[in-house]
């Protein structure tokens, strides 16, 4: 029938977004450490944090702070608040 193939594809965006509308999120708390810098120190996190975790979703920047030894920076930490979808067991 003309125009149902329009049709299917909408009703399969609308399911898809109802799944993301319904989804559920837990979010934690990372740390990321660098000698470079607080983007490295961020993204170091996130990948790490991916070799445990699935479907992660935003990472936020909560505090960048550093470590100071001998009156130099020595590390830059940067903490971040990560989301990821919830599963049920």
């Amino acid at each position: 029938m003309p125009g149902c193939e329009n049709f299917t594809i909408l009703l399969k965006r609308k399911t898809k977004l109802q799944e993301e509308i319904m989804s559920v999120y837990k979010v934690i708390e990372i740390v990321g450490t660098s000698a470079e810098s607080w983007e490295d120190a961020a993204t170091k996190a996130v990948e790490r944090a991916s070799q445990t975790l699935e479907d992660l979703r935003i990472a936020e920047v909560v505090s960048q702070d550093l470590k100071i030894d001998g009156g130099k920076v020595t590390a830059y930490r940067t903490k971040l608040s990560l989301s990821f979808k919830f599963r049920e067991a």
